[in-house]
């Protein structure tokens, strides 16, 4: 198995945890559970998941045009998925978005060495290969599993074994995610994984590498907070110690309105 093959495989890998976590947490939920609230304000738990159920349909859209060799899925495809989500009543939104999911996850495990390296998909930020398209899809569920699962229980984190991978991704998500703010130079250093980042803030938001220079302020806090710093899920009641050196968390918070 080649490096890149073996990344895709631990990409997948991650991807089949967040799944059967994903089962864990909200296998179960009552009627009410689901008609509750999830952490997204406009979204009740059933709509959250009915957002990975969806989801999962129009990745596994994607993943099968790319096996085939064929034209990826439309626009008019996705909006015909979403229409018959947002028409299941919530008691069955939450259990489809659980079996939809299964199947994507059982896509992705089905493929062969040769494939996991040949295999090409277009999604909505162009061609990727497997490993991306798994790790998309990674970034996008372990944070929306949190999203549920953070309504039952107040101390729930991201999925550990999703963290560093969402944290590569993050890193082209931040000039989307970001919002302009007063211009600045912050030394990020995280733990679990341990990495330093400069993230820079202003008319333009970038997260890359810190490689030294003068910084404006330096901020310290476990990976899995900043991420969902980066995500907007990071309110005073869900937040671990952080360390701080002028830098306005508050105002951080406004930058990262989340999506």
């Amino acid at each position: 198995m080649t490096n890149s093959n073996a990344e895709a495989g631990a990409r997948i890998a991650a991807l089949r945890a967040s799944h059967d976590h994903f089962r864990d947490v909200a296998g179960s939920l009552t009627s009410a559970q689901l008609r509750s609230p999830g952490y997204p304000s406009e979204w009740t738990i059933a709509q959250t998941m009915s957002h990975l159920g969806s989801g999962a349909e129009i990745n596994g859209l994607i993943f099968d045009a790319g096996v085939a060799g064929e034209a990826p899925p439309t626009q008019e495809n996705f909006q015909a998925i979403w229409a018959v989500w947002d028409n299941k009543a919530p008691e069955e939104q939450g259990p489809d978005s659980i079996a939809a999911d299964a199947v994507l996850v059982q896509k992705f495990e089905s493929l062969t060495d040769d494939q996991l390296s040949t295999l090409e998909f277009s999604n909505w930020s162009g061609p990727v290969d497997t490993g991306t398209l798994a790790a998309f899809r990674l970034s996008e569920h372990a944070v929306h599993v949190w999203d549920v699962e953070v309504m039952l229980d107040p101390s729930a984190t991201i999925l550990p074994q999703a963290v560093e991978t969402i944290l590569e991704i993050a890193r082209g998500l931040v000039g989307f995610a970001g919002k302009p703010g007063p211009a600045g130079l912050i030394h990020v250093t995280v733990t679990d994984p341990d990495r330093e980042y400069a993230l820079t803030l202003g008319e333009k938001v970038s997260l890359t590498d810190w490689d030294g220079g003068d910084a404006t302020g330096e901020l310290g806090l476990p990976a899995e907070a900043f991420l969902r710093l980066l995500y907007g899920r990071l309110d005073p009641a869900h937040s671990p110690s952080v360390t701080a050196k002028n830098v306005d968390l508050d105002a951080l918070r406004a930058v990262f309105p989340g999506f």
